[in-house]
């Protein structure tokens, strides 16, 4: 009987790595940049981090065949750079260390990839669509707290997108130790002055210095651990099915349709 941690590279080992054979490579990535006055600074990769592993511990239990990679804790942060200690790394950069893992888990025999990222600002798209093309693999991309969106009225309040009542539950069901919610700001933010960008008709990258002194935009203050429980019950039930139907699916000419 295989040790439970075989789902995780980090503490799995050679000896029980020649026993095994992984059909699914999960690499969560993330970023390093401040969230509200409340929330840690690793916020998105703590975030992705914990629940990635919830859904391949849960998919390996069906498959054994599902495996978390380590984490990538940096991403696209220009934007926040006038806040202290956020981290920029490219998307280029991200991109050409994505190539590399990818590679690599190409010559170990594993053609099935899943990105799952944890930063809004990080966009795996025209990678995911080149690598396919260049190293015969199939590349999956999800923002994690996207997939219960048709969800999320039925949950949450307010909508906000950053530091704010979803994501402040999240962290308050994840990492509730590292939530100083009595600091938070209430996350209100400049609006676009063009009605074009606030319907959404039209998209720009926001320097979020510009738009308060606190880098958050949402109220948090109705956050609780159980509206991130519920959240989370869904998201992950979501995910992990996806992994184990990805991990049993078998590669012919016409996959994934």
């Amino acid at each position: 009987m295989h040790p439970k941690t075989d789902w995780d590279l980090a503490s799995t080992n050679l000896h029980r790595l020649r026993e095994l054979t992984y059909e699914v490579a999960v690499l969560p990535t993330g970023a390093t940049e401040p969230h509200n006055l409340h929330l840690p600074c690793g916020q998105d990769t703590l975030a992705a981090v914990a629940v990635a592993r919830r859904c391949v511990a849960a998919a390996w239990e069906q498959t054994r065949s599902v495996v978390l990679l380590p984490e990538l804790p940096f991403g696209v942060d220009c934007n926040l750079l006038d806040f202290p200690m956020a981290i920029h790394v490219s998307q280029a950069t991200l991109d050409a260390m994505i190539r590399e893992i990818v590679t690599s888990l190409r010559h170990h025999g594993i053609r099935k990839v899943v990105i799952f990222n944890g930063h809004g600002g990080n966009n795996f798209s025209p990678l995911v669509r080149q690598l396919q093309c260049d190293l015969n693999v199939h590349l999956f991309t999800t923002n994690w707290w996207e997939v219960a969106n048709d969800q999320y009225a039925q949950i949450f309040a307010n909508r906000d997108d950053h530091a704010g009542e979803m994501e402040t539950s999240v962290s308050l069901a994840l990492t509730p130790k590292l939530v100083e919610l009595d600091r938070a700001s209430d996350g209100q933010a400049k609006p676009f002055r063009f009605e074009a960008l606030q319907k959404g008709w039209f998209k720009t990258s926001r320097t979020f210095a510009r738009l308060n002194t606190h880098c958050g935009v949402g109220d948090p203050r109705q956050a609780t651990e159980d509206k991130g429980l519920r959240f989370l019950d869904i998201t992950c039930k979501r995910i992990t099915d996806f992994l184990v139907e990805l991990a049993q699916a078998k590669i012919d000419e016409a996959f994934p349709h």
